[in-house]
């Protein structure tokens, strides 16, 4: 019988792959005009560290990894210069989506049930005499 092994989510595999947000921002950080090159460079470092933490992939296993935590889901104030490129980033991807300018689309035309308008007269008795 073959042995199958899962692969372990480490601390260590996590905070080494550099991270991205290819959803929001393709072309990077450093070139969405979001973020100062410093921002960028700390979110690429510490965003893979801060989103394991937040999805609870990882737990922290220092003061410092539960000050970010605290401070990732807003139960204090960001202290670092990486907590505050991270909620940054977070204010930027959760803003309400703008409205266009040259108005919106075109609202489609509903069906219209043209029997709506007649009312139910079913208690009204009509006789025909001749």
């Amino acid at each position: 019988m073959k042995e199958v092994k899962m692969s372990v989510i480490t601390k260590e595999k996590i905070t080494r792959k550099p991270f991205a947000d290819k959803k929001n921002y393709p072309y990077g950080f450093a070139r969405s005009g979001d973020f100062s090159i410093n921002e960028s460079k700390l979110l690429q470092d510490y965003g893979s560290l801060f989103a394991a933490l937040v999805d609870g992939k990882i737990t922290p296993g220092n003061d410092e990894e539960q000050a970010y935590l605290e401070s990732a889901l807003g139960h204090r104030e960001p202290a670092t210069s990486q907590e505050k490129a991270w909620l940054k980033y977070q204010a930027r991807i959760n803003r309400p989506k703008t409205a266009s300018i040259y108005g919106s689309k075109r609202p489609s035309a509903e069906e219209v049930d043209d029997d709506e308008d007649i009312s139910d007269n079913s208690d009204i008795d009509i006789s025909l005499d001749d």
